[in-house]
């Protein structure tokens, strides 16, 4: 397969530039060559690039463009792995100790059964596309979810996994560097906190794109009376303009002592600097971080809970330009707790049956999934809007002896709704007891390089790693079976 490289150099106007012969095709390629170019690019020959050669170029240049079904994409992270039995692929007609407690009903798309505990997810099922056939292999929560937020499998499974600049940044970091949103707006956002299981999960920064291309983290309870961004304020004494002339007395002196030289860890500080100084100067991002202008009807409909109006934010970043906005489900795991925490379920001891699920997991995502993929609907964003909703991996189809279940990544479901995909899809299935795939198996770097070819953007796009060797920027493959 035809890799695609990105040049390293940019024009005056923000475009790259070829840096060899094979720069000028791919996803960063200049424009088709017109007349006037190709008369003056003569010289040009001594490097092979003949006449032929420049308009075999140029076709491809243009054949190969992608066209980008999704304008922004919103991944709801569901961290703690829910169980695609209690979900969206129940199996009423297993063995008792595999099929869950609850029941089946229809939705509004013919043949895709949700749990009873969801029936106004049922009635917005004609709007998604289920993934059911979802696997890999790593059974702890730090590799499994890095393997989830960045599309790249880990070295090794393990729950000790730390961030390193060796692994692979965000998709939300890939897309700031490859896609990035033009003015004072962000790129990506990350609310309302960071995911860890004993130590931070790897995957939610830039890693060796450089911390100029991490997400905005915006670590707040957005449901709080007292939620603002002070990120995005001045002091009453410090005008932009003041402000602004301290930075470039700042980036002297960084100059001087050739900081960024010395620092590997500071590598691309400069753009993070120059990021959050044009952001305070935005009015349009500050509007779209003002929840008060919601009212209370809206807000109340999405839920007062964190993670429900982090989902309202999502909305309101999409609909002012921000092109990928993650929103954490819980910054933990989960524990035996019923009022807060991920989706892991162990240690309860429960004859119901992990009631955590039944008290907030399941009343969390009815309130919020179904008003947020209808909101975006009657908005007019759902189609240039692609929702992700998948967790690190599922739970295992036989119930343990402690009335729960297990890690399991060996066959679990995704949701995805617009942006390009289709409705009232399935897509893959599992096999008679929910254990491994029994068709059309999907890994998450196909998850990924379906989300990267939906936003426009090559899926074997090749960035450099630390060690500046050329890496694609998923190994996946796009699956052409969900796109409309």
């Amino acid at each position: 397969m035809k890799r695609w490289t990105v040049a390293q150099k940019r024009s005056s106007c923000g475009r790259f530039l070829p840096m060899s012969p094979s720069d000028l095709i791919g996803p960063c390629a200049p424009a088709p060559w017109s007349r006037r170019r190709l008369l003056t690019a003569g010289g040009l020959g001594m490097f092979g690039l003949t006449m032929p050669r420049l308009l075999q170029a140029n076709e491809a240049a243009g054949m190969d463009k992608l066209i980008a079904r999704a304008k922004s994409v919103v991944f709801l992270f569901q961290w703690g792995g829910p169980s695609h039995l209690e979900t969206f692929d129940m199996k009423p007609d297993a063995p008792e100790g595999i099929r869950g407690f609850h029941k089946p009903i229809k939705s509004s798309a013919d043949g895709i059964m949700v749990s009873d505990r969801l029936p106004k997810t049922a009635r917005i099922m004609d709007k998604v596309t289920l993934i059911r056939s979802m696997h890999h292999t790593m059974k702890n929560h730090n590799s499994a979810g890095y393997y989830a937020l960045s599309g790249h499998a880990p070295p090794s499974d393990d729950q000790r996994l730390k961030e390193t600049q060796d692994l692979f940044p965000a998709y939300a970091s890939v897309v700031d560097r490859l896609s990035p949103v033009t003015g004072a707006l962000p790129t990506s956002v990350s609310l309302p906190w960071t995911v860890s299981d004993g130590s931070f999960t790897p995957g939610q920064r830039g890693s060796f794109l450089g911390k100029q291309h991490d997400p905005f983290f915006v670590l707040r309870d957005p449901s709080s009376p007292s939620f603002a961004l002070p990120e995005l304020s001045l002091p009453s004494d410090i005008s932009y303009e003041r402000l602004s002339a301290r930075r470039e007395l700042q980036k002297l002196v960084d100059a001087q002592t050739k900081l960024l030289d010395y620092s590997a860890e500071a590598r691309g500080i400069e753009g993070y600097y120059e990021k959050a100084l044009a952001m305070l100067h935005s009015e349009k991002l500050r509007t779209a971080f003002d929840l008060t202008k919601e009212s209370d009807k809206v807000r109340d409909s999405y839920g007062r809970t964190a993670y429900g109006q982090s989902c309202l934010l999502a909305r309101r970043l999409v609909e002012a330009g921000v092109k990928f906005v993650t929103v954490n489900f819980a910054p933990s795991i989960g524990g035996q707790s019923t009022t807060e925490g991920g989706w892991d379920t162990h240690g309860f001891n429960d004859t119901r049956m992990f009631p955590i699920i039944d008290k907030y997991h399941m009343p969390m995502t009815e309130q919020t999934l179904p008003t947020f993929l209808n909101d975006l609907e009657d908005r007019g964003l759902l189609d240039t809007t692609l929702v992700v909703w998948v967790g690190e991996f599922g739970r295992t189809p036989k119930i343990n002896k402690n009335i729960s279940r297990d890690h399991w990544p060996q066959c679990y479901t995704a949701l995805l709704a617009g942006g390009g995909v289709k409705r009232g899809f399935v897509h893959g299935a599992s096999d008679k007891n929910g254990e491994y795939p029994a068709e059309k198996p999907v890994k998450p770097d196909d998850l990924a390089a379906t989300m990267y070819h939906l936003l426009g953007v090559r899926h074997d796009t090749e960035v450099r790693d630390v060690a500046n060797r050329p890496v694609p920027i998923s190994y996946g493959r796009v699956i052409q079976e969900v796109i409309a």
